[in-house]
């Protein structure tokens, strides 16, 4: 299973400042396609092919030939 890294969203100043804003931003827009990615591949693994290759591979890790 891939490892979930964690990035901290930085210290809000108390003026505006426009590069903190697009740096959050960012994070959060990449923090959103990260579970969209996530829930893609929990749709694929529940529909017919994906279920059967995901069956399959179990079947392999079990030690059947």
């Amino acid at each position: 299973m891939a490892e979930r890294r964690r990035n901290p969203l930085p210290v809000p100043l108390q003026e505006y400042n426009v590069q903190n804003e697009a740096i959050t931003r960012r994070t959060l827009e990449f923090a959103l396609d990260q579970i969209e990615n996530d829930v893609d591949l929990a749709k694929t693994q529940g529909d017919k092919p994906g279920s059967l290759a995901m069956r399959r591979f179990q079947f392999l890790l079990m030690g059947a030939s």
